[in-house]
């Protein structure tokens, strides 16, 4: 999440936010992917990809929110391409230190991990784009989350755009109809939105990015449309001072406070309570324009069935984001840090 302020929309947002969606399906016309894509060049695959998850994430719990966080903030960028795990180099800027990325994305090391042992198995063949989808995948069900089929078949990105990860990936301090347009950009629905926010069951945040959250904006005014338990609030203080020292700056708190690493319902049951941490969270349950986003907070916090089952076909219709231009000129990158030469 970026540590950036939001922007007040003018009340003909409905409009502009048809528009938006317009442009996203448009934009996102997708090539075809398959799930036995890789049966005949590389049959182990997944089994390979689900092997090193299980390792990395017992080793670490927190990896699982890290990877599908690097899922998500790859697919806000020119679909879901892998340009997100490229290192900046003298001819291309990545996007690694775009606001929303820089000490925030995690995990990179445990692609690597995976890649290597990808092309031991099957040389140039598996991209990191896929490695990075089916980790996702693997991620959420060792957290305790739903399995889904994923589709195959994507190719890794030449490029990557700075610009795009600074202004598209949806921020912490956003309030909702800015959070929808981002979503619907992507073609992604209301209920796509607020299921896929609901990974926030797993993870942590840091404190620069719920502390206007706590403590209101540079005039001590919090926002009233979002409530905030008082125990809660004392907790949250505890660990994240009022001003920005550098020193807490980067004290972590979990995001679902009562299973941050359980990947289950009790996000939306938080939200109901008036505890979401980050305030694009609790949005989606407080906001005067979430009438619709309410009524599926709660059925999430009601029904987890409902959740997972909505979750894993959200999840498969992010990882479809696609840049037609990419399935073209793109290709299966040997190191997931570099582009091929």
């Amino acid at each position: 999440m970026a540590d950036t302020h939001s922007m007040k929309k003018p009340m003909f947002f409905p409009l502009a936010l048809l528009i938006i969606f317009i442009i996203g399906i448009t934009a996102n016309a997708n090539p075809s992917l398959t799930l036995d894509y890789y049966l005949s060049s590389c049959p182990n695959a997944a089994d390979i990809v689900r092997k090193e998850m299980e390792c990395i994430v017992q080793s670490e719990p927190r990896m699982a929110a890290s990877i599908l966080r690097l899922h998500f903030h790859d697919c806000f960028v020119q679909g879901c391409d892998g340009s997100v795990l490229l290192d900046e180099t003298i001819t291309l800027q990545g996007e690694k230190k775009a606001a929303p990325n820089k000490n925030s994305l995690r995990g990179f090391d445990a692609i690597d991990r995976i890649k290597n042992k990808l092309e031991s198995e099957c040389p140039g063949i598996v991209s990191c784009a896929d490695l990075l989808t089916i980790a996702a995948r693997d991620a959420v069900i060792l957290a305790g989350g739903p399995y889904w089929h994923v589709p195959l078949g994507r190719k890794d990105a030449v490029t990557a755009s700075y610009t795009r990860a600074s202004t598209n990936i949806p921020t912490s301090d956003q309030n909702l109809v800015p959070l929808m347009a981002k979503f619907m950009f992507h073609g992604l629905s209301v209920t796509d939105m607020v299921a896929l926010v609901g990974a926030h069951t797993i993870g942590l945040a840091r404190c620069r990015n719920f502390r206007e959250r706590i403590y209101g904006d540079f005039e001590g005014t919090i926002d009233q449309s979002n409530p905030i338990s008082q125990n809660y609030l004392t907790t949250l203080k505890s660990g994240c001072s009022a001003v920005t020292t550098g020193r807490d700056d980067d004290n972590t708190t979990a995001m679902d406070n009562v299973t941050p690493y359980v990947f289950d319902n009790s996000f939306y049951q938080i939200l109901l309570r008036g505890e979401g941490l980050l305030n694009s969270d609790q949005e989606m349950y407080s906001s005067l324009f979430g009438i619709q986003t309410k009524q599926i907070v709660r059925k999430y916090a009601e029904d987890g069935i409902a959740f997972f089952n909505q979750f894993s076909d959200s999840m498969v219709k992010m990882g479809n984001i696609i840049n037609p231009d990419t399935y073209e000129t793109g290709e299966v990158r040997k190191n997931c840090r570099f582009v091929n030469t």
